[in-house]
């Protein structure tokens, strides 16, 4: 079969993407054999690949790869979520360039506008994951708001009402201004910034003296209704019992003595403001005070603020402070730093606003949640984000799960007629029952209840991602949910610990009873090559498909792996898939070398292809142990760099050397089976790194079946290997590369064939790769010796000296200086090891294996420099 030249990237991704798609070979269904599980993060539907999703779905894919290669039931599940906050607002803004307002429609005729949003651009990122390679099982795609996961989430929501942990209130809240709607803590993000600190002073009644409080926001006195002061401030003691005017609106309000209050910060005297900041409604909560909410829910003053009514509230702040100077009672302003929240979704700055939400207690929920991941039921790579998890888990607040959204699973809850008070249920006609309960009105019916306008908060539905998309909540202990929960791995970013991770191990505990994953893999963020975070307004993130048109999705595949430690951040650049392009290169062209030799069967296997062979099979063999053990511990960019180097350089680079056949000459056929073997083997080994150029190869190495795949056959095992062999063959190596150069460096011609004794002090020479050598470096003799060998250049590895037999060619002062470089550079060696050595602490702390490491550095420096000093001596005629 004629192997191209080129690897054509491309043609094979198309090819053999439609094959595994035909051949069902992603495909899972529950039987006898141990299942390995991975649920997709859900991405939005209405996204699109960033580089992002290229990292963290290789490596989801490299892990369910290797697992069905492994003879598991590998089952990858994709799907997407309806992302109420951000697809709202795609919807919202596509409207109004049209002219239209969602405030001018209905519900129903806004969700159907949202529905045909999401169909027309919904699921492009699933499609262009299978760009990358991806093997999910496409057959169990979920997304959010079907209807089982809806179900899911309903059925959910009223289980956790009825166990009175979901409670509906007034509370202070983190208000979206641009969304309208509230959204959670973890969905603040706090940034620093160059404020103002405004003095401002408040009149006394009936008095002619005044009090100075500073904010950082003037706006809010609009909705001020006390002052309050430390009651052990001597300053303000002899006030308890006053009342002070609010400025501009002139609103008398209580001086008030809490500890809560820094006498040593600004004045020791704060504004407060029950309606607009967190402290002060705790504030208000305890003093009984009046909450004047100034803000519409778009940040414009309301009619409660009196004044500046339908501005926004930071052109407000610029008005105020001049009317506040004007009144004569702005002091002075500070310049003042400062964390200011901002929505994540919108990047608006958040605005504290006292609302009716709905509340999920949290404080019962974690305690499983947090004990498993202490005890490492659930495991952490890296582990240090169990501290950041501990930290949230042990200040976890009431999770805020209410949205003021159409788009989303709307609250089950039904309001009784002219009244705040409501059922649950799943239904209008079950809620109807219940209202009937309720009130004992048996002439209620479904029309005169009134179900809430809210959604809910799109996390509730993604918590319970790992459980619903095997439909375990609306049919527990069925067959899917039994098999594949609790999943295996979870892989996904840090920033989703608190939003998501925690979450899903919270609702795995209290719906299933266990976690819903042992393992979660925490990505770090791939940033561009000057650390900054990849973003369209920066111009610094590639388009994903247009680097896998360019370099192939192995390249792009593996050039995110190169540097992708667990946690960490990748630094991006083109080099990158760049060097992956080149590494599949170095693939292709090894197997056209290896398929282009001539196989002759009379010939017999020569000694040195024969060593090369023990020597190859037993560094497989250490290689496959150390990447289970790097496996085994999610260091997947290390496994990758293992097998590059194995096929890169002992492959490549030696093993084909060794066995290659001379110019024109064919090669035995005991070597070339063998050869393909190896070739199979590390096809196999890579195949989870590189789906599609090692697809390719297997495809040619044999004939094969319709319906096969290397996806499917079986990964290597790692067995038992001789070190002491992987060791000799290091100094085999070592002796291959000084002859060669010796040979560079005389300008000798490989052609020209080379005489080299061996001098040995201790008789530890071991000729058995003596063929190796010979054939390598074009030797012509190697030849032992107990005598020192004249015109000759020399070199040592480990305690063995080789002298290169030049004649005439030989410069002895130039080898003399070489000789004395290479004496001063082991001595620096050797003292360094020896205050290693001398240092009681090192000796008495580091383990033995490190201690024995360190006095064999010693013997052998000790060793070379007793012959390199008697080797300059001979060059002098000093000996």
């Amino acid at each position: 079969m004629e192997i191209p030249s080129k690897y054509l990237a491309t043609q094979a991704e198309e090819k053999w993407y439609s094959y595994w798609l035909k051949h069902k070979l992603f495909k899972s269904e529950p039987d006898e054999r141990e299942p390995f599980t991975i649920v997709i993060p859900p991405p939005n539907v209405t996204g699109v690949l960033h580089m992002g999703h290229i990292m963290n779905n290789t490596i989801q894919d490299i892990l369910i790869r290797r697992a069905r290669m492994q003879g598991k039931n590998a089952c990858w599940v994709p799907g997407t979520d309806h992302a109420s906050i951000a697809t709202e607002a795609k919807v919202v803004n596509k409207l109004a360039a049209e002219g239209i307002d969602k405030k001018s429609l209905t519900r129903e005729k806004f969700l159907e506008h949202a529905w045909e949003w999401t169909h027309k651009h919904g699921g492009i990122i699933l499609e262009q994951l299978k760009k990358l390679g991806a093997s999910c099982d496409w057959d169990r795609t979920k997304f959010t708001l079907d209807e089982d996961l809806y179900q899911s989430v309903i059925k959910v929501f009223i289980d956790l009402y009825n166990k009175g942990l979901i409670y509906r209130g007034v509370r202070m809240v983190n208000w979206d201004p641009k969304a309208l709607t509230a959204v959670s803590d973890e969905e603040v993000e706090y940034k620093e910034e160059k404020s103002k600190l405004y003095y401002v002073r408040y009149q006394l009644k009936d008095s002619q003296d005044f009090i100075t409080i500073a904010t950082t926001r003037p706006e809010t006195i609009l909705g001020d209704t006390a002052v309050c002061v430390h009651p052990e401030d001597e300053r303000y003691t002899h006030l308890k019992g006053a009342k002070v005017i609010v400025p501009l609106v002139n609103r008398e309000v209580p001086l008030i003595f809490d500890e809560y209050v820094d006498k040593e910060f600004g004045t020791g005297a704060l504004k407060i403001t029950p309606s607009h900041d967190e402290n002060d409604y705790i504030l208000g909560q305890k003093h009984n005070l009046p909450s004047i909410d100034i803000f519409n829910d778009n940040g414009t003053m309301s009619q409660a603020a009196e004044l500046y009514i339908g501005k926004d509230r930071f052109d407000v702040r610029k008005l105020i402070t001049k009317d506040l100077e004007s009144a004569g009672n702005l002091v002075k302003i500070e310049e003042y730093n400062n964390k200011v929240g901002y929505s994540q979704r919108s990047q608006v700055v958040i605005e504290p606003k006292l609302s009716m939400q709905w509340f999920l207690k949290m404080s019962e929920l974690v305690k499983p949640a947090l004990e498993n991941v202490e005890n490492d039921t659930i495991k952490f790579s890296p582990e240090r984000f169990k501290n950041t998890y501990r930290h949230w888990m042990s200040n976890v607040r009431d999770w805020n799960i209410s949205r003021q959204l159409w788009w989303g699973q709307r609250i089950p809850a039904f309001y009784l007629p002219e009244s705040n008070d409501f059922v649950v249920a799943e239904t209008i006609e079950e809620a109807s029952i219940l209202a009937k309960e309720k009130t004992g009105k048996l002439n209620l019916t479904a029309e005169d209840l009134r179900q809430d306008e809210d959604v809910l908060d799109t996390w509730f539905s993604s918590w319970l991602w790992p459980i619903s998309v095997f439909n375990g909540i609306n049919e527990p202990k069925n067959k899917d949910v039994s098999y594949y929960y609790p999943t295996n791995v979870l892989v996904t970013g840090h920033d989703i610990i608190f939003f998501w991770v925690a979450r899903m191990i919270i609702a795995g505990y209290e719906y299933e009873g266990t976690y819903p994953f042992k393992d979660v893999y925490f990505t770090g963020m791939v940033r561009d090559d000057l650390g900054r975070k990849m973003s369209k307004q920066l111009g610094n993130s590639p388009d994903p498909l247009d680097l896998i048109a360019q370099y192939g999705a192995d390249a792009v595949r593996t050039g995110m792996m190169f540097c992708s430690p667990a946690g960490g951040d990748l630094l991006y650049n083109d080099s990158l898939p760049e060097q992956g392009r080149n590494f599949g290169s170095k693939i292709w062209n090894a197997f056209r070398l290896v398929k282009n030799w001539e196989i002759d069967a009379t010939i017999s296997q020569p000694e040195a292809s024969k060593i090369a062979i023990e020597w190859f099979e037993n560094k497989l063999n250490e290689v496959l142990t150390l990447m289970d053990k790097q496996y085994d511990d999610f260091r997947l960019s290390e496994a990758l760099m293992s097998i590059y180097r194995l096929f890169w350089d002992d492959f490549s680079s030696w093993y084909l050397e060794t066995i290659k056949p001379a110019y024109l000459q064919p090669i035995d056929k005991k070597t070339y089976d063998q050869t393909l073997v190896f070739f199979e083997k590390l096809m196999k080994i890579l195949h989870p790194f590189m789906p599609f150029i090692t697809e390719e190869i297997w495809q040619l190495i044999a004939e094969r079946n319709e319906g096969e795949s290397i996806m499917i056959s079986e990964m290597p095992k790692s067995e038992n290997f001789d070190q002491q062999q992987i060791d000799e063959f290091e100094d085999v190596k070592n002796t291959i590369s000084e002859i060669r150069r010796i040979r560079k460096e005389k300008n000798i011609a490989f052609k020209e064939s080379l005489e080299v004794f061996v001098k040995t002090t201790n008789g530890n020479y071991c000729s058995k790769y003596d063929s190796v050598i010979i054939k390598s470096v074009n030797l012509s003799a190697l030849t032992q010796t107990t005598e020192k060998v004249d015109n000759a250049i020399s070199f040592i590895v480990k305690n063995n000296e080789f002298y290169v037999a030049l004649g005439n060619l030989l410069n002895v002062e130039e080898e003399i200086e070489k000789l004395e470089a290479e004496l001063k550079y082991t001595e620096g060696s050797l003292e360094i090891v020896m205050k290693k050595l001398s240092n009681e602490r090192f000796v008495s702390s580091a383990p033995a294996k490190v201690i024995e490491l360190e006095r064999k550095k010693q013997a052998d420096a000790e060793t070379k420099i007793s012959t390199l000093i008697q080797r300059i001596k001979e060059l002098k005629g000093e000996a």
